[in-house]
């Protein structure tokens, strides 16, 4: 394992600035070395990400100011962070990384190669094992009758008011798949039985429901998913107060507010059952004051996640009710739960609420952002698995 470099001190210090109090310069550094965001630009590492792979032992920058905390870089190292960003991106583990990165530059290269040819093996192995059990499941679904071509097939005609379909078409929007790989999610669900249409969203990592009450539909529980661009169409359209129709015909689908009509195709795909996606009420619940946690949120400390791509904050809900946002000293702890910073914020914003119900239960299990004045409306983010 190599010992990180030795911090340099006062021989790369050029002058002590003349100004009281201003202590030393360090324009030596400035020259000869590389600056955090400059490594993040030329190495393709997140400066999160270099901050991460600093604290755990694998890239340490040559120099640390004492005063600032600002990591600088020897262009030596230059050469190992695109190595380290390579290796990350063919999904090597962190442990074995840090020997490649130890022994790269040595004359024996022997280790260098058995670990990249044991980790090709691995990913070999795995995509194996996964073909094999995709090939399973689509054997299942070839015996499996579709029950849900029913649901897709239905003639309704319904109304809802402009303002109820408008707010539940923002909790849900920012859920949408845009992933060309899964067609199904890309766009929302509109799920309708007796007098309630559910408006539900996903794109795996992230799901939102919400509820607008209907009137005009006595027939059975119809689903059809609408296309996203469609759905953001409808969306424009209600502007108004008063109701709106939403027409289904086959694979047809329309929306009439006043003198405005749009209309298209329906995605012909079936969407998951996301009843069976929806927590339990978890352990630990709290209220939050959404302005103060969003503020919370963007200034407070973060983790990168194993990819060195999205910032993660961790969660822990404390006894008194309070949400703490943890430092990364803290992720030992089993009580906090990781989860991407960017989709918690969006989930945050589109609830349309001021106080909000956030509930945890375990590292592992999805995290509820629920309305305190309303059950039908809610978000759930899949946390973030941590490997300390």
């Amino acid at each position: 394992m190599r010992a990180p470099p030795a911090p340099r001190t006062a021989p790369l210090l050029s002058r002590v600035d003349p100004r009281p109090c201003a202590g030393p310069r360090v324009q030596d550094v400035e020259n000869d070395m590389r600056s955090i965001g400059e490594m993040a630009r030329d190495s393709g590492l997140g400066v999160s990400a270099l901050r991460f792979y600093d604290r755990a032992g694998v890239l340490v920058p040559a120099w640390v100011d004492p005063v600032s905390g600002y990591r600088w870089y020897e262009p030596g190292q230059l050469e190992e962070a695109r190595l380290l960003a390579r290796l990350r991106r063919a999904g090597m583990p962190l442990a074995d990384i840090r020997l490649v990165l130890a022994s790269w530059a040595g004359a024996d290269t022997d280790l260098v190669r058995k670990l990249l040819t044991a980790h090709l093996r691995r990913l070999e192995q795995g995509l194996s094992d996964a073909r094999s059990e995709f090939s399973a499941l689509r054997a299942l679904l070839d015996q499996r009758e579709n029950h849900m071509t029913s649901l897709r097939t239905a003639t309704v005609r319904l109304t809802v008011a402009a303002p109820e379909l408008g707010a539940a078409l923002d909790t849900v929007r920012f859920a949408a798949s845009t992933d060309p790989e899964l067609p199904m999610l890309g766009g929302v669900l509109f799920d309708i039985e007796g007098e309630s249409l559910h408006v539900v969203a996903t794109d795996r990592y992230r799901l939102a429901v919400a509820r607008a009450g209907v009137t005009g539909h006595e027939g059975s529980r119809v689903q059809v998913i609408v296309p996203t661009p469609l759905a953001d169409a409808m969306r424009a359209l209600l502007h108004g107060e008063g109701p709106v129709r939403f027409l289904l015909d086959g694979d047809r689908v329309a929306l009439e507010a006043g003198d405005g009509q749009v209309a298209g195709q329906c995605l012909d795909h079936d969407f998951p059952d996301y009843r069976r996606l929806l927590p339990q009420a978890g352990d630990r619940r709290a209220l939050v004051e959404v302005a103060d946690f969003r503020r919370t949120l963007e200034t407070g400390p973060v983790r990168s996640d194993e990819t060195g791509t999205h910032d993660l904050s961790l969660l822990r809900v404390e006894d008194d009710g309070t949400v703490t946002v943890c430092a990364d000293g803290d992720a030992g702890d089993p009580g906090r739960v990781a989860v991407n910073r960017a989709f918690l914020l969006d989930a945050l914003a589109a609830a349309g609420r001021d106080r909000l119900v956030l509930e945890l239960a375990a590292p592992t299990a999805p995290i509820a952002i629920r309305r305190p004045d309303d059950e039908g409306g809610f978000s759930i983010l899949m946390p973030v698995r941590l490997h300390d």
